[in-house]
């Protein structure tokens, strides 16, 4: 039997993956409520706390006043409709420094009682380097606004999504190797190595899908062709290629940008049900069977919130689902990848 001890670092490992999805929901909730502008400064440690007393909210209130945001669009925004915003953008920064610190005081507890090898140290170091490399990016993307458009770069929106999923699979991946390490092969089963190879390739896809999803909510494409599943009785449609250069517009055109995400979408309706078909038809444990089955569903559920969500024209709760979603299917997505490699 397993000493309990050996699963206290995989059940560290998601817990931190528990909050990196909290994070994106809350962060993809300061999106919606046009809330990521609202905290002007980037103080690590000194911005842990809130606006304590009245001049402190007025401190703050002061700076955000001084924004492209504040003076092009929130002109008339009172002090009491300024506090929601900044709650939600401190909840988003709060939640990623807590991130850091459940990462890092369990990690330098496991080092300490030498329950971390040489590998492991290494792998875990690079995840910590990324989760800082995570908070300089955020950063990075608020700046981005604060400068005279005021909204932040959909291309540094995405490259802040993409390396949360990024920390989110390294953090998922190494969990599941150290729940259920992989015993070693003897031999493959009939049809076992094309699974993995379309498994990988799966989990490649639906990390693009995600990232083409965040061009989406950063070009507020979904505002646009709320009708499915031809995008306003055309499937091309006739201001796709509107931007010069012809290859910026799927970029930086918002009806290009949701173009190439409800491409993607429709790849993935024809290759996921063909893959669960494959793998039925393939011997495999029951673990692995239902992993397959899960990521079917999940997918399912997400296709249905983001059909949903368009033709509703983005309601927040069903966009939060939706982008939450994402990310439940790239978890099953990697569930199934890891299942597949540890099947003998």
């Amino acid at each position: 039997m397993e000493s309990p001890s050996r699963r206290d670092v995989p059940a560290w490992l998601l817990v931190c993956c528990v909050m990196v999805f909290a994070t994106l929901v809350v962060g993809g909730a300061t999106r919606l409520t046009h809330s990521g502008l609202s905290i002007v400064e980037w103080q690590p440690i000194v911005g842990t706390l809130p606006p304590l007393s009245e001049t402190d909210w007025q401190s703050a209130f002061a700076k955000y006043q001084q924004t492209p945001e504040f003076r092009k669009v929130n002109q008339r925004m009172t002090l009491v409709e300024f506090k929601p915003i900044f709650w939600w953008e401190f909840a988003h920064r709060l939640l990623g420094r807590s991130i850091g610190m459940v990462f890092l005081l369990p990690f330098l507890y496991f080092f300490l009682q030498k329950r971390i090898d040489a590998k492991l140290l290494l792998r875990l170091s690079g995840i910590f380097l990324l989760g800082a490399l995570q908070g300089g990016m955020g950063w990075y993307m608020v700046r981005s606004g604060l400068v005279d458009d005021p909204r932040v770069s959909h291309y540094r929106l995405t490259a802040h999504l993409g390396l949360a999923f990024i920390i989110f699979a390294a953090l998922f991946w190494l969990a599941l190797e150290l729940w259920t390490p992989c015993r070693t092969r003897s031999g493959d089963r009939p049809g076992l190595s094309f699974l993995r190879s379309c498994s990988t390739w799966l989990v490649s896809l639906i990390f693009v899908m995600a990232l083409s999803g965040s061009l989406v909510a950063g070009l507020h494409a979904g505002l646009g062709y709320n009708s499915f599943p031809l995008m306003h009785g055309d499937f091309l449609p006739p201001d796709m290629f509107l931007l010069e250069p012809w290859f910026v517009n799927f970029f930086s055109n918002p009806t290009a940008a949701q173009f190439d995400h409800r491409l993607i979408a429709w790849l993935l309706i024809l290759l996921l049900p063909l893959f669960w078909f494959r793998a039925k038809a393939t011997e495999l444990p029951s673990r692995t069977r239902l992993a397959v089955h899960v990521l079917l569903l999940v997918f399912a559920a997400q296709i249905s919130l983001g059909i949903a969500t368009l033709l509703l024209v983005v309601p927040m709760p069903l966009a939060l689902a939706h982008q939450a979603g994402a990310m439940l299917l790239f978890a099953a997505s990697l569930w199934v990848c890891h299942e597949l490699r540890c099947t003998v």
